[in-house]
């Protein structure tokens, strides 16, 4: 058994994206962090996942064109709506877009695909931790919008499974309480 790993998948823990500043992973950490996010269950070897990094000016600019989008959704928004999504990607230096693909398959079932990338955005997590950065799964309204996913070029086949915001944390991430297993296990009988 390795303890080790159990170690550090039980010490994992979100930093929220707010408490996430520079530095935070040069292109060369970043692409490590990938290779093992991309070590997921995969049925039929589809890659069903591609990134897409958010990082520098480019994250105020998107936080922009959030704010233009948000006042076209919604005429009457207030200030604090507008100054959420303003900010929304500008905490974290590197945001990386998990993108998951899912085009026609005559043998893989989307869920599947989709689940991959979920599991991709879940092994990225557990990769910057053990490089000793601070991270935090977000999706928010943004993956979900038809003209967002458009301005951050995403084909009519592909969607957010995650936003991973990635820095330096400014705190310790608390711990929460996490449920127990033997809550949530039953054992299914033929009987």
């Amino acid at each position: 058994m390795n303890k080790e790993t159990l170690a550090a998948l039980d010490a994992r823990r979100s930093v929220p994206a707010k408490q996430l500043d520079a530095p935070g992973p040069d292109h060369d950490t970043l692409l490590r962090m990938l290779q093992s996010a991309c070590r997921v269950p995969d049925h039929g070897k589809r890659v069903p996942f591609r990134f897409l990094r958010i990082a520098g000016d480019d994250r105020a600019a998107l936080g922009e064109i959030l704010v233009a989008r948000t006042r076209e959704r919604d005429p009457g928004a207030g200030d604090a709506a507008i100054e959420k999504d303003r900010g929304r990607f500008s905490h974290a230096p590197v945001i990386v877009a998990v993108v998951a693909r899912l085009g026609p398959d005559e043998k893989i079932p989307e869920q599947e695909r989709l689940l991959s990338a979920g599991c991709v955005c879940f092994a990225l997590l557990q990769a910057a931790q053990a490089l000793g950065y601070g991270a935090q799964w977000l999706t928010g309204w943004p993956a979900y919008d038809p003209a967002i996913l458009q301005v951050l070029g995403l084909d009519a086949d592909e969607k957010i499974a995650g936003f991973i915001h990635i820095g330096t944390p400014r705190l310790e991430a608390p711990e929460r309480e996490r449920p127990d297993p033997q809550d949530l296990l039953s054992d299914w009988t033929a009987e």
